[in-house]
């Protein structure tokens, strides 16, 4: 089972995420969590690394093909053996992240990313088992942003306008792909609950 949870900095992704993965470690599972674009892969972490903090102020192109890159390795060195295993992946953010940020936010084709995606990899990649998007106003998350300090990310450097594309983005991207949307302003355990609702239904 691949799980896909999606969302703006600050919603609580990962939160979710870990969540899942102890959920179905109760069960007997093996259970792998990611976080892309590194995971804990150093070739997908140095990847990371060039996009988001050094700086390079990289076309917007190439960050779809980094971005891609990573997840290449992520998903052959990590995911793609866990599930021939019958295992469970569990992934906070996957190539929607790209269509929000590159595709909403910097402007690159739409359908190039998703053409570039569907060449390097499978399908089970490109259409998750269960995809969720937890959406959050702008007001909350600009409240979150002051709370957690000075960014350090490129993405989280860029002005208000491009956030705004940014969060704007998701609902449409859940409304393309049929997504699950989660308001983040619901508790930990109701996000939770809905997820595991979700997933068993």
């Amino acid at each position: 089972m691949y799980i896909v949870i999606e969302g703006q900095d600050g919603t609580g992704k990962s939160t979710q995420a870990e969540l899942l993965k102890k959920h179905f470690e109760e069960q007997g599972k093996q259970v792998v969590m990611l976080e892309e674009p590194d995971g804990d892969l150093p070739q997908a972490h140095d990847l990371h690394d060039m996009i988001l903090t050094r700086g390079y102020n990289l076309e917007p192109l190439t960050n779809v093909l980094l971005f891609t890159a990573a997840r290449v390795e992520l998903w052959k060195k990590i995911a793609e053996p866990v599930l021939k295993n019958g295992g469970v992946v569990i992934s906070a953010r996957n190539y929607w992240s790209t269509l929000a940020y590159q595709g909403y936010g910097e402007g690159v084709s739409r359908s190039k990313i998703i053409h570039i995606t569907k060449e390097l990899l499978p399908e089970k990649y490109v259409h998750p088992d269960y995809g969720f998007i937890i959406v959050v106003p702008d007001e909350v998350r600009l409240a979150r942003q002051k709370t957690r300090g000075k960014a350090t990310e490129t993405f989280e450097k860029k002005p208000s306008e491009f956030q705004q594309k940014v969060n704007a983005a998701y609902p449409k991207i859940a409304k393309e792909f049929n997504l699950q949307v989660i308001d983040a302003s619901a508790t930990i355990d109701e996000i939770f609950t809905i997820l595991l609702n979700c997933i068993n239904s």
